[in-house]
This record gives structure tokens, sequence and C-alpha cells, in this order.
């Protein structure tokens, strides 16, 4: 599982950082009410596009490590069903632009609403490319999807803005990239037979997705219903998602559910607990310390990002740091190995009741950073939920559920390295950047040598590391290869 995961990452950090940049600069161009126009326009569109995908695109990960000559049915059926769900649901936008303003209490997203239709069908009819390339195992073509995909999407978004300063040109430059992107056709042909399986497993994940992003979302649309765009700017930055984490994740969680898939269906199913412990203890290596490294270096990563315009977004950043520890157990990806989408339902479900009951008394009790405080809190009791589900399913107690030992270890040994790079910050007066940087390597070679001085990485990953390392020595002057050597 690793090598493909490592190749897929290496395609994505390159769109990572596109798409990184993006909002960096956009939050230096617009001003306040601007930016968060900018901020609503697109959590609407995330929010509608993951719903209105009603589990076609995600199913490809469960039919295409199964399907032999009907492959191409399962993937044409996708397409045909996303472009129609995703025509209807523009319809939907436009019709009702002025109810939708109203209620993001923000009457300048009236008129970009029709944008919003057209970027969300174009982006439907194509969402399951990347999906269908690691469904295949064809990972070096999903990881070049992703790098020009994101890249690509990045100067269509930027370019417009410096030409003509004004969010309706960024909005033109996502829907010229949109159209681009659906241009890319295939000659597969649709089947009724694979499209009704399709959809007996789709539909109960779709609902379970529509739980989600709302439970996911809620306390966002309550901040931006109950405060003005200034405000909600102050609390989206604070909900800034380190891309990095999606990256890692999404990706160690679809390559596992290829292998599991395939090991169940070859009857190895004895083999899924080893997948599953692999995965966790991967994904905890890299999620652990970046917890610790975030949380270290939060404030200066909000001010150099965002400008000191956003200090107050530092707490609801912070506590929201939180949910990338839960990112390392990807509970989804596991119940959809088994189409126990009736159980991911379920979790979401008792997730988003819990931030509806609980988000205005934590508003009211810890302000804006009680929005965040609970959607955290609803996060880790669905883990549990997910992970009894786990239990029950193998017939296991809780001692072989997870790696523990590897979790404790990883536990530890991120907060040794945090020890050093805690009094590197706090004895250091120097410009964000500089901080960071220096509180970034303190940490990240602490971390480095104390995993490998307790044994923490397994051979196969000492032997990629050093392969990594060696890589990167070409990169320098040949005065420092012979220092290093």
């Amino acid at each position: 599982m690793l090598k493909p995961a490592l190749l897929i990452i290496a395609g994505r950090i390159a769109g990572f950082v596109a798409a990184f940049v993006t909002p960096l600069i956009l939050v230096r161009l617009f001003d306040l009410e601007t930016f968060g126009t900018y901020k609503q326009w697109f959590l609407l569109y995330i929010t509608l596009l993951t719903i209105t995908q009603i589990g076609m695109s995600e199913s490809l990960l469960f039919f295409l490590p199964r399907a032999d000559s009907d492959a191409g049915r399962y993937v044409m059926n996708s397409v045909l069903f996303l472009t129609g769900v995703g025509a209807a649901a523009a319809a939907v936008l436009v019709l009702n632009a002025p109810a939708i303003a109203r209620w993001m209490n923000n009457p300048a997203l009236e008129p970009l609403i029709p944008l919003l239709g057209w970027y969300l069908l174009l982006m439907q009819g194509s969402i399951g490319l990347e999906t269908v390339m690691t469904a295949r195992s064809a990972y070096r073509s999903a990881a070049i999807a992703y790098a020009a995909t994101d890249m690509i999407r990045a100067l269509f978004l930027i370019v417009p803005v410096m030409i003509a300063p004004s969010l309706r040109s960024l909005l033109y430059g996502a829907v010229a990239f949109a159209a681009l992107r659906f241009a890319f056709g295939n000659g597969f042909r649709p089947d009724a037979r694979c499209f009704a399986k399709q959809l007996t497993y789709a539909l109960p994940f779709a609902l379970a997705v529509v739980a989600s992003i709302a439970q996911e979302n809620l306390h966002q649309y309550a901040v931006s219903g109950l405060f003005d765009a200034a405000t909600f700017a102050v609390y989206s930055v604070g909900c800034l998602q380190i891309p990095l984490v999606d990256l890692v994740a999404t990706t160690v969680c679809n390559v596992m559910m290829v292998g599991m898939t395939t090991a169940i269906h070859d009857g190895r199913e004895s083999e899924v607990i080893k997948l599953w412990h692999d995965a966790v203890r991967k994904l905890a290596l890299v999620f652990f310390p970046l917890t610790g490294l975030l949380l270290l270096g939060a404030r200066d990563l909000i001010v150099m990002l965002f400008t000191d315009s956003y200090t107050a977004s530092v707490p609801i950043f912070m506590i929201g740091i939180v949910a990338v520890l839960f990112a390392a157990v990807p509970m989804d990806g596991l119940l959809r190995v088994y189409a126990r989408t009736n159980v991911l339902l379920g979790i979401n479900l008792v997730r988003l009741a819990m931030i509806a009951l609980l988000i205005h008394w934590a508003m009211q009790s810890f302000g804006l950073a009680g929005a965040m405080l609970v959607t955290v809190a609803a996060l880790a009791l669905g883990k549990a939920i997910g992970l009894a589900a786990a239990a029950t399913r193998w017939r296991v107690g809780i001692g072989r559920l997870l790696p523990w030992r590897a979790l404790s270890l990883i536990a530890a040994v991120s907060l040794a390295a945090a020890v050093p790079a805690l009094a590197v910050g706090y004895g250091l007066q120097a410009p964000p950047f500089i901080r960071l940087l220096m509180v970034g390597t303190v940490y990240g070679a602490a971390y480095v040598a104390a995993a490998l001085g307790v044994g923490l990485l397994l051979p196969h990953e000492r032997a990629a590391l050093s392969r990594t390392m060696g890589r990167l020595q070409f990169m320098l002057p040949v005065r420092y290869q012979h220092k290093i050597s």
C-alpha cells in the first residue's frame, strides 16, 4: 500500500501547493467583505458538490476493482448520472438565488449564484476522473491528473483577478476551468444492469454523505447566518483546512479501500485487519506530529498567511487542529468496503444531532470558538461509534481494533519533539515566517531523530526515506553533497 499511496501523494503535492497559495493571494487582493463572499460562494459549492454526487463517484472504488468487462459501463453510468444531477442542482440554485442570499445574510451573493450553478454542473460531470484511475490501479495517471488539475485551476482563478481585480473575474475563471475539465470525454457506454447495482450501493451512502456534509458545515452556516460577512471571514479563516491532511488521508484511504476490496474478492479477508492497522499507523506517523507542529505555530501561521487582520481566528484554528488527530482513523473508508453505509448514515446523523442541539449553547458560552468546539467533539463521538461497529464486524476486542502500541509510541515521540521546538519558539523574537521556519525545522528534526531512534519506522519505510533523501541530495551543490556523505 505504501508505494501507490506515495506516488499519488507526490502528484497531489504539486496541486496542493497551487491550491493552498490561491486564497493567500486573494486575501491580499480583497477586503474582508469581498473575501467573506468568496468563502461563502465556495462553501456553497463544496457542500452541494458533495451532496449531489449521491455516492456515484465513490461507488466506483467499490465496483471497479471487482469489475472486468463491465468497468467502462460503471464509469459511464456515473458520468451521465452526475451530469444530470449537476444540471438539476444548478437550476435549483438559480431559481432560489434571492432566498439563498438572504439565508447567507449577504445580498452580494445573489448575482453570483448563476456562476455557481455553471461551476457545479461542469465540475460534477468530471468529478470521477481521478477516482477511476485510482480504482483501476492506474496510480501514476491519477498522480499526474491530480497535479495538473489543481495547478491549472489555480491559474484560472488567480490570473483573471490580476487582470481585472474583482470577485466576478475570479468566478468567470473558475467556470472556464470547469468547462475545460468537463471537455475530457470517454468512449464508454452506459448499462442499466450495472446502474441498478450502483444505485443499490450508492443511495444509502448518499444519505450518509448528506448527513456528513450537514454536520461538517453546520457550524459555518450558523455563523454565516448570525453574523455579517466580515465576521464570517474571520471564522472561515479559523476553519482553515490544511490541504496536506486531505491529500494524505484521502489517498491512503482510497488505496486502502482498493486493497481491502481486492483481498475480500480474492477470499483473503484475514488480510483486511492487517491493511487497516497499516493504514492507521501510516496516517498517525504523519498526523500526530503535524498536529503538534500546527498547535505550536498556530498564531504565526495565521498571521503569515492572512495578515494581522485575522488574529481573532487563531483560537478557532487551534481547536480545529485537534480534528487532524482523528484523520488517522479512516472509518468512512472501512465501512464503505463492507457496504455498511447504513452505519455510516447513523454515525453522521448522531453527529448532526449533537451539533444542532449544542451549537447555540456553545457559541453563547465560548463565542465563535464554541461552534468549532462542538463540531470537533461530534467528530470524536462519530469515530468512537465507527470503531465499535468495526469491532462487532470483526469480532475482536478493543486490543486488536487499533495498533495501540504503535499509536502510543508515535504520540510519545510527537510530544517529546515539541519540547525543544517550544523552547526555540518561546525565546525567538522574529517575523512569523522565520519563527515558523525555525520551530518547524527543530520540531521536524527532533521527531525524525526520535522516530528512528526508537525504531518507529519499519525497514521498508526506512529504505523509502533513505531513497527520498538520496534524491534530495542531488538537488544540493556538490560541496554540500560531500559534507552529507
